[in-house]
């Protein structure tokens, strides 16, 4: 499966990176994706589950497959949608920093990588490994809520980054960003409708692999 995704990146020039633990993958997800394609004219989007997310340290999540699976039935509908098992198969844990590292070098020459992320996550950026690196290989496309402060992120991220790193993070309002995989799992374990928050398959994937409940 990784070598075909290289051939098809030798003949892409615009690709859109969407990491994630997706547990469960929701619309947001699927809309932000979506926009971010059509607004940045992404030849695709790939969508790389984590495999062992570094800062879900200590926290339960669902299995490898199973949120491989979900992500697997959530995009199957768009034709430019993508799913990437190199995480998932890649001992150790998730960096953002190897995954960017790997895509970027199966790009041709003069190809563009953008990571899709949400503002909150862009706020902790500096915390991730080898920060300098992901800003030249990638830039970011940060979603936001509508009537998220835009004034305020920049302000705090001056206070984290060179103006020269901000130039690479371009904000995206995406309506769907107040769907959370945490409110959903919640809203499962205590026996609420999740209907509408997510594709029909991945909520009859929950229900049916008993997941999310106490």
């Amino acid at each position: 499966m990784l070598h075909d995704d290289i051939l098809n990146l030798q003949r892409k020039k615009r690709i859109g990176l969407m990491g994630g633990t997706f547990d469960p993958i929701h619309q947001g997800h699927l809309v932000t994706a979506e926009a971010a394609r059509s607004e940045f004219s992404l030849e695709k989007v790939i969508f790389v589950p984590s495999g062992q997310p570094p800062h879900k340290k200590g926290l339960a999540i669902s299995s490898k497959e199973a949120r491989y699976l979900m992500t697997v039935l959530a995009t199957s509908g768009n034709p430019y949608f993508e799913v990437s098992r190199l995480e998932l198969e890649r001992p150790g844990k998730s960096y953002a920093i190897d995954t960017v590292r790997y895509f970027h070098s199966q790009m041709m020459e003069g190809s563009e990588l953008f990571f899709i992320t949400g503002a909150d996550a862009i706020l902790e950026i500096v915390t991730w490994k080898n920060v300098e690196g992901l800003f030249d290989w990638c830039t970011f496309i940060a979603a936001t809520r509508p009537g998220y402060d835009l004034g305020a992120l920049r302000e705090k991220l001056l206070k984290k980054l060179s103006p020269h790193y901000l130039q690479k993070i371009i904000p995206l309002e995406v309506p769907a960003m107040a769907i959370s995989s945490t409110d959903i799992r919640e809203r499962v374990r205590n026996n609420r409708t999740v209907k509408y928050l997510l594709p029909t398959e991945v909520e009859s994937f929950i229900y049916k692999n008993d997941l999310y409940k106490a």
